[in-house]
C-alpha cells in the first residue's frame, strides 16, 4: 500500500477483523517519511438482490428500509443504531439464505425483530407494510400481537 502523502511502500502495524463491518482494518506506516494511516478492507460479496411485488428486481437498499424503519420508530426508545444494526442484521441473514429474497420476507423479517424490541414500532411498521386500509385492520394485527405475546 502505498502511503498517502509520498507515495512510498508502508509497512502494516496492526491487522484488525470489523465483524460488524465485515472487513479488515490495518494501521500502517510509511517507511520513508513515518507517517500513519489507517485502511480497510471489505470483503466483497455477491449484493442482494429484491424480487419487488410487480417482479421487478433491484438491489437492497439499506437506506430504504431505515427511512421506513425510523418513521416507525420516532418518539421511541430505540436508537437510530439501534436500527442500523437491525438492518445490518437482516441483510446478513437474508444473504447467508437468498441471492433473490422476495421483498415480503424482508418486511417479514424485520417485524419479527421489531415485535421483539417495540410493539408500539412493529404496529406503526406493519400498518405501512400491510397497507392497513381501517381501524379493523389496527385492531386484528394487535389481537394478532397479543396471542403471540401470550403463547410465547
Amino acid at each position: 500500500m502505498q502511503c498517502p502523502v509520498c507515495q512510498n511502500d508502508s509497512k502494516v502495524l496492526d491487522t484488525r477483523w470489523m465483524e460488524e463491518e465485515n472487513s479488515i482494518r490495518r494501521r500502517r506506516e510509511c517507511t520513508k517519511c513515518g507517517k500513519r494511516f489507517i485502511t480497510y478492507e471489505k470483503i466483497e460479496s455477491k449484493p442482494l438482490v429484491v424480487v419487488k411485488k410487480s417482479g421487478r428486481k433491484e438491489l437492497f437498499d439499506e437506506s430504504k428500509v431505515l427511512k421506513g424503519l425510523a418513521k416507525a420508530c420516532e418518539k421511541r426508545p430505540i436508537s437510530f443504531e439501534q436500527l442500523q444494526q437491525m438492518v445490518r442484521d437482516v441483510e446478513r441473514e437474508l444473504k447467508g439464505q437468498y441471492t433473490e429474497v422476495p421483498v415480503h420476507l424482508i418486511g417479514e423479517t424485520i417485524m419479527q425483530r421489531l415485535m421483539e424490541i417495540d410493539e408500539v414500532a412493529y404496529v406503526r411498521f406493519a400498518s405501512v407494510y400491510k397497507e392497513f386500509d381501517d381501524v379493523q385492520t389496527f385492531i386484528r394485527e394487535i389481537e394478532v400481537m397479543k396471542e403471540r405475546n401470550n403463547n410465547g
